[in-house]
């Protein structure tokens, strides 16, 4: 005991002494170094155990139903921890000044307190615009309000997600014009893709038909479009229609609604519509000529996944579908 207390004096005596001073800075130095990689090891292998958790997940048959669910953990994950990451490395750095400043000359640790806060307020006055947006970026980023493959109305762009940052996020709309949206900037935001979507058909017949057997004939069409193998995972509920939308001397607009997945509201809607052309062919019903034309329906602008045996199909039926028109 005697001896570990002499040792502790010896070296108390030596930091108190001309090389003190360095050894002082030295050993902070160090101190914070190895903290700092401890930080960003245990930072990193979190991020790496989630990410490699999605991958897992991706490849298990509940994934498939959503397959850029495991994208959006992943870059969710990582923008995260490169936040950690800076922040971690931020807080080090500002403390290892002060210790080193504080060992070096404790007169000056009062001034430098000074000129710290009033640097401080003033980057917090003149960034407050860039903390806005790292903030709002987090609270989107932890809350998945949107993730990459995402089709997105920001209010100020609407297109296809392929970047969430901290502070910006990027946003490709349906003419290839990519959008850099300032986080801070998005008050609202409606997301297309997450759970459920409904495709939504106005159907436009001539005044004199009977509505009845028009709309027996569509819901049919849109029933038999439900239990075909090929779009029975992708359609949700059983296809209703609405009734009469509304009455013009023109024509009479029969709303016709299928609840489907988020992500595969587009093909639906255009393999419906070749479907319903087909039908109404087979009517013998001519369509009204109207004097406008109104396209309610968003369209991502993007080729969504369908059905390997109905892709060509669909595709030659859809150049033949006529536009939704109300």
């Amino acid at each position: 005991m005697t001896t570990w207390n002499d040792f502790l004096d010896s070296v108390g005596l030596f930091l108190k002494g001309p090389w003190g001073t360095p050894v002082r800075v030295l050993l902070i130095l160090v101190v914070a170094f190895v903290i700092r990689v401890i930080l960003q090891l245990v930072i990193r292998r979190v991020v790496n155990r989630v990410v490699n958790g999605a991958a897992r997940i991706q490849n298990r048959d509940e994934a498939r139903d959503s397959p850029i669910a495991a994208v959006r953990i992943v870059q969710r994950t990582k923008a995260l921890g490169g936040v950690l990451s800076s922040a971690v490395t931020t807080l080090i750095v500002i403390v290892t000044i002060v210790l080193i400043i504080a060992n070096i000359s404790p007169a000056a640790s009062g001034a430098f307190s000074l000129i710290t806060a009033a640097l401080g307020a003033g980057l917090g006055f003149g960034a407050q615009n860039i903390v806005k947006d790292v903030l709002n970026g987090l609270a989107m980023v932890g809350e998945d309000q949107l993730g990459v493959g995402d089709v997105v109305d920001t209010g100020f762009a609407t297109g296809v997600v392929e970047q969430v940052g901290i502070r910006i996020t990027q946003v490709r709309d349906v003419n290839g014009t990519l959008w850099y949206v300032r986080n801070g900037e998005i008050l609202r935001l409606g997301n297309m893709s997450q759970g459920w979507a409904r495709v939504i058909i106005d159907l436009a017949v001539p005044y004199a038909v009977d509505v009845e057997s028009v709309q027996s004939a569509i819901l049919e069409t849109a029933m038999t479009m439900q239990q075909d193998a090929d779009w029975k995972p992708v359609i949700l509920e059983r296809p209703e229609v609405w009734g009469i939308e509304s009455i013009s001397a023109e024509a009479i607009v029969i709303r016709l609604v299928v609840k489907t997945r988020a992500g595969s509201k587009d093909g639906v809607a255009r393999e419906l519509r070749a479907r319903l052309k087909k039908t109404i062919d087979a009517l013998g019903i001519t369509l009204p000529a109207l004097n406008s034309v109104v396209l309610s329906a968003f369209e991502g602008g993007i080729p969504r996944p369908r059905p390997a045996a109905a892709a060509k199909p669909a595709a030659k039926a859809a150049a033949k579908a006529p536009r939704s028109a109300k």
